[in-house]
């Protein structure tokens, strides 16, 4: 099988003819149909995140694809069916075994999900990650629900993502982005209103603002828009050290809540059934296999707007 391998931090991926894996106990092989980019590959490849197992590594975590063979004890799930992967940070193809960056993948099916028949290969990979970590910010861990007022704090792809979300679950949305090209986007979604900073919602008294761009001063700000007991939820990681001052959040009893996917099925079940349903779209665009290094140089560079898909079936 093709592979694009990442011998180690700071170079570039290498290509690779390997063999196919073959399933264990509880694991299926999957032939890789499409393979979400994701920012976490490029901080993998440049050593901000650290890699839980050896080297080489084919990175790629964000799969959907078709069963090909079944292990040992697997009944859910039989050849030919479509499915995509759950993810979290110590179990997922591409995090603690070989993942997408080839053809064919170990699936484990404690966290593999049926693809709805509905669904298109592109967004099924893009919401195993990108679309399980909006709602986990804003469902999981925002507990945004019908009636609450929200604010969403950054819309690029994640936050743009997370605010369909949370007009889906039925609240008001406010978004906050200084990008003014967004905006309109956002009302698209469903956004009542959109501002250009979070001090602009000072004394609104929201019931959670989630923070997708986490840049420091974007989440100290956002406790003086929430209201009494109210929360903010911090899932952006663009400044990972900053001064939090302790004197509203104790004394308005504001919890700060971290948020990120915890590889439950029910997780990308409920997003994969928002796509299937047409109450939600992952921005993404496809690219081919070869060009998945290049890919990951533009996601570096940052001009990309929302998820680059290598799909193997074109």
């Amino acid at each position: 099988m093709k592979t694009w391998v990442m011998d180690k931090v700071d170079a570039d991926l290498r290509f690779e003819e390997r063999e196919k894996p073959k399933p264990g106990p509880g694991e299926v092989l999957i032939k890789v149909v499409a393979a979400g980019l994701c920012h976490s590959d490029v901080g993998y490849r440049e050593g901000v995140i650290p890699i839980i197992v050896d080297l080489p590594i084919v990175l790629g975590h964000e799969v959907s694809g078709i069963v090909e063979e079944v292990g040992e004890g697997v009944t859910e799930f039989k050849v030919g069916d479509e499915v995509a992967q759950a993810v979290k940070a110590t179990d997922a193809p591409g995090v603690s075994r070989d993942g997408g960056y080839g053809e064919y993948v170990i699936g484990n099916v404690e966290m593999l999900v049926h693809k709805p028949a509905g669904v298109e290969w592109s967004q099924a990979s893009a919401a195993t990650d990108a679309g399980v970590t909006s709602y986990s910010g804003v469902v999981v861990h925002g507990g945004v629900e019908k009636g609450m007022r929200v604010g969403i704090l950054g819309l690029g792809g994640l936050g743009m993502t997370g605010a369909r979300i949370a007009v889906v679950q039925g609240a008001e949305v406010i978004g906050i982005e200084p990008r003014e090209e967004a905006w309109q986007e956002a009302r698209d979604r469903g956004v009542s209103r959109v501002v250009k900073d979070v001090s602009e919602l000072a004394g609104e008294d929201l019931d959670v603002v989630i923070d997708f761009a986490g840049f420091g001063e974007t989440t100290v700000k956002a406790l003086d828009a929430v209201k009494f007991g109210g929360k903010v939820v911090l899932v952006g990681m663009g400044k990972l050290e900053f001064d939090f001052p302790s004197f509203d959040f104790i004394t308005r009893a504001i919890t700060l809540q971290g948020s990120t996917t915890l590889g439950k099925r029910e997780h990308l079940d409920a997003v994969l059934k928002m796509i299937a349903d047409g109450d939600l779209t992952i921005t993404s665009a496809d690219i081919g296999f070869d060009d998945i290094p290049e890919g990951l140089d533009r996601l570096a560079k940052g001009g990309v707007v929302g998820r680059l898909v290598a799909r193997y079936d074109r």
